[in-house]
């Protein structure tokens, strides 16, 4: 039963993915992103319910507590603070996007067959899962033009480097994912004040714009 929890909760994940991809509101891409966070925050617990500590429940509030709410929150402030709230004009469309993400979640499946895992993890889709997020999470920065879906193309890219870490969540010291979690949270700070000031110097989200920038 809880090998079945995990794969829904791992095509949640994926589903989020691909929301983004396909979805040009920005508010609702955050809400993805976060429903995905706080859904890789539950892999944990499900992961090793037979056997539950400090460390397991650490890193499960840790990623709700984090990705689910603090740092949605910060961007959504910083969105507030936007005169346009979608994605307009991306370098690839959205349906364009969508099939290149379902080619990345298959390409995905083919490399994870082929890598040399854990018994417990081999033949889940949990590393198949991180490694379609992190693939898609780069398509997201490299084909969005606004900063905001830069960030979110960041945390999904670090949500499957999170998730593909959870394949050794029992031998990884607690310190290992709390510094990759304030990395996290570090890195998602400075980019909201850049965008800020991106939008107060150039009314506009656009980072194509910063190549009016001149001494």
């Amino acid at each position: 039963m809880v090998g079945r929890l995990v794969e829904l909760v791992l095509v949640a994940v994926v589903l989020a993915d691909l929301f983004v991809l396909a979805s040009p509101p920005l508010a609702a891409c955050i809400r993805a992103v976060a429903l995905q966070g706080m859904a890789l925050g539950l892999i944990p617990l499900l992961l090793h319910r037979d056997g539950w500590s400090a460390h397991t429940f650490l890193i499960a509030f840790g990623m709700i507590a984090l990705k689910g709410f603090l740092i949605p929150g910060m961007l959504f402030k910083a969105l507030r603070e936007a005169p346009l709230h979608r994605e307009e004009e991306p370098l690839v469309g959205f349906s364009l996007s969508l099939i290149l993400g379902g080619g990345l979640i298959a390409l995905a499946v083919a490399l994870a067959g082929k890598l040399p895992l854990p018994v417990g993890v081999k033949g889940s889709l949990l590393v198949p899962a991180a490694l379609a997020t992190v693939m898609m999470g780069c398509l997201v920065i490299v084909t969005r033009v606004k900063a905001m879906s830069q960030v979110l193309g960041f945390l999904m890219l670090e949500n499957g480097i999170l998730a593909f870490g959870l394949t050794l969540s029992r031998e990884l010291p607690v310190l290992v994912e709390t510094g990759v979690l304030m990395d996290v949270f570090v890195g998602v700070f400075i980019m909201a004040v850049v965008i800020r000031h991106i939008q107060l110097e150039f009314g506009s989200m656009n980072t194509r714009k910063l190549t009016a920038l001149k001494e």
